[in-house]
């Protein structure tokens, strides 16, 4: 049976270009805008508070923080750090939040059950989401710095490392630059693709794996090339321009995708068995996936499901695909069937030749 149709958790008054999860808070961090020109679309990063509220996921708006002329393509989450990659720049955010009780004592209205913000269900499609601007969220900068140097200069990707030692970024003019975090002095620049950088991964050894325009995917130790694919070198009979590697990122167990027609997939991470597909879920290109974390907070607001999927698109959307539990048997229960069908074959052996026992 197909999935339903994907909810809407929330509606941006600008097109979104990246997601982000905290860890360890329910808290996801959507970003985008109209960037310099003046449409009177605005530019900012939006805080969501995530909860589950009748048995459904609900996002409200804890937050929205303005980058004036500066809408953000791309961003890294590394506990309460944003690293944001706004136009040729990679802007360093720290945000703090601020318990709902606090603030509620010191307004002098009691506990947060008291507080002026209510929380609301998922809003109906087109319209939009619960707008509850709170103070509950500070945001400082900390750091700019300069990232990517061509005509039309762009960070198109930035990663931190699994211990936030390093920022990796990549960008228009196809070089990989490495800052060390939180300093942001920079430690490495090198060509590592002809035109722009899609995308960077990071793998536990500090290994860095782009993909770029130039239709090839490299993985570098430092400057130096340890491998690279190319889609005619693995899939033969594909014409060598084809397609192209763009972006892709999975939870350990599954792996999210989003197309540029809109249609969202979660696939099984190690034999990319498919579960859940929607066609055109965005109707226009989704820009970022993220999955809810698999940690104890990240299993409370999946609420018996198996994985929890997030995407954003230029249509200013945010919407959430679940995918539900898979049934199985409990192990006791194997364990019984196994011993049962034993017992079975053997009284049928004994059935079948006298003496078997």
């Amino acid at each position: 049976m197909a999935p339903r149709r994907p909810a809407e958790l929330y509606r941006a008054p600008f097109p979104l270009y990246t997601v982000r999860l905290h860890p360890r808070r329910p808290i996801a961090i959507t970003a985008g805008g109209g960037g310099a020109a003046k449409t009177g679309i605005r530019n900012g990063v939006h805080f969501l508070q995530l909860e589950q509220v009748g048995g459904q996921l609900s996002a409200s708006l804890l937050h929205s923080h303005d980058t004036e002329t500066r809408a953000t393509m791309t961003m890294a989450l590394a506990d309460d750090i944003i690293a944001a990659g706004q136009d040729a720049s990679c802007h360093i955010l720290r945000f703090s939040l601020q318990a709902p009780e606090a603030k509620g004592g010191r307004n002098g209205e009691g506990s947060g059950e008291k507080g002026p913000r209510k929380r609301k269900g998922p809003s109906p499609a087109g319209q939009g989401s619960t707008q509850s601007q709170t103070s509950e969220v500070t945001v400082e900068s900390l750091h700019s710095v300069r990232t990517d140097f061509s005509p039309d200069a762009l960070q198109k990707a930035v990663r931190f490392n699994a211990d936030c030692s390093l920022l990796v970024t990549g960008g228009a003019d196809g070089f990989l630059r490495l800052w060390e975090f939180p300093s942001m002095k920079k430690t490495l620049e090198f060509k590592a693709h002809d035109g722009e950088i899609e995308d960077i991964a990071l793998g536990p050894d500090n290994k860095v794996v782009t993909a770029g325009r130039d239709f090839q995917c490299c993985v570098w130790q430092r400057d130096q090339l340890v491998t690279g694919l190319r889609w005619n070198e693995n899939l033969p009979g594909v014409p060598d321009k084809a397609y192209r590697y763009q972006a892709c990122r999975d939870s350990g167990t599954f792996l999210g995708l989003g197309t540029v027609t809109g249609s969202v997939a979660i696939h099984v991470a190690f034999s990319l068995q498919r579960l859940y597909y929607v066609k055109e879920a965005h109707g226009i290109v989704v820009t970022d996936v993220a999955f809810v974390p698999e940690s104890r907070r990240g299993r409370e607001l999946l609420a018996g499901n198996e994985a929890a999927l997030l995407s954003v698109a230029v249509d200013s959307r945010c919407k959430l695909h679940l995918l539900p539990g898979r049934r199985s048997l409990p192990v006791w229960l194997l364990l019984l069937l196994c011993a049962g069908l034993i017992v079975a074959t053997i009284l049928l052996l004994q059935l079948a030749f006298p003496g078997f026992l």
